[in-house]
């Protein structure tokens, strides 16, 4: 995953502020009077974050597995190809 620490943070706090979209949804929902709009913006943006941590995480899988060293089975190319094609998907 994350080759330096400083990577590392970033996703994890991409995964706290997750967290924290996450529970406003329960406590949005725990109210009795919620409001089904507002839930659904707080689930949208939750899904949001889900996604750009999952990009993340596919583009460093694919540059740290699948193009290191030159011992690749995908040149850099079908690569970069690959990671647009995973960010545009998950958008």
């Amino acid at each position: 995953m994350a080759n330096n620490s400083r990577e590392q943070v970033k996703l994890l706090n991409r995964v706290k502020r997750i967290r924290g979209q996450m529970d406003s949804v329960e406590r949005a929902l725990a109210q009795e009077d919620h409001n089904c709009s507002d839930v659904l913006m707080l689930l949208a943006a939750a899904r949001g974050g889900i996604n750009g941590l999952m990009a993340e995480i596919l583009e460093d899988h694919i540059r740290l597995h699948l193009l290191k060293d030159g011992h690749a089975p995908l040149t850099p190319e079908l690569g970069e190809d690959l990671i647009d094609l995973v960010r545009a998907y998950l958008k």
